[in-house]
């Protein structure tokens, strides 16, 4: 299953979790790549200049969720300071899935994660 989804970050949560939902991922999962999903929608408004990156889920055993930007830049997980107040998204990404990358494209690039299907 695929599904693509408007830029909107209550849309694509609901989207999100109405897919795993559906196919029986437990709570805490979800509210967990929902989070990470934030994240990474947050990280292309902010760094990415993107008002509207394209978000889209592919889920088999293993959920895919990709944020597609206008920006060349690469994200850089940073060590903040402890009384930093941002700095930390990919540091959560990295906590609450499996697997997280990019994919640089032709014009800007694709961040993704991936969690598998609890055993």
């Amino acid at each position: 299953m695929c599904t693509r989804n408007t830029p909107s970050l209550a849309l694509s949560k609901q989207a999100l979790r109405n897919i795993l939902t559906r196919a029986g991922w437990d709570p805490e999962v979800i509210f967990n790549a929902e989070l990470a999903l934030c994240e990474l929608i947050a990280n292309a408004w902010g760094h990415g200049q993107t008002p509207a990156p394209v978000v889209y889920f592919s889920l088999t055993r293993t959920l895919r969720v990709c944020v597609a930007d206008e920006s060349d830049a690469l994200p850089t997980p940073r060590t903040p300071g402890r009384l930093a107040e941002s700095g930390r998204g990919l540091q959560l990404v990295e906590g609450l899935t499996h697997r997280w990358g990019v994919d640089p494209q032709k014009r800007g690039k694709t961040v993704w994660y991936e969690l598998d299907f609890p055993a």
